[in-house]
């Protein structure tokens, strides 16, 4: 699913999606097709949803136009290993 038809079919609500496909432009990842899991409507559930997502899941807003993840890079972490 793109995220516009999210966007258009959920408007002004959290969502947690699965990240389907992306590109990468600098430093940031650009993702273009999600999996709807579910619409959270209260927004401290969906602070508690965004902190315990990991890997490909994700808790967005749909007011936001696209959706951008800065990448970071964790080489500055001397002796932790990830």
């Amino acid at each position: 699913m793109k995220w516009e038809e999210v966007r258009r079919l959920y408007p002004n609500q959290y969502v947690k999606l699965n990240i389907l496909d992306f590109h990468v432009e600098e430093d940031r990842k650009i993702v273009t097709d999600v999996a709807l899991i579910n619409v959270i409507e209260n927004p401290n559930t969906a602070t508690k949803e965004l902190l315990r997502a990991k890997g490909n899941t994700i808790v967005y807003h749909t007011g936001t136009e696209k959706i951008e993840i800065e990448m970071r890079n964790p080489t500055g972490f001397r002796g932790i290993r990830l």
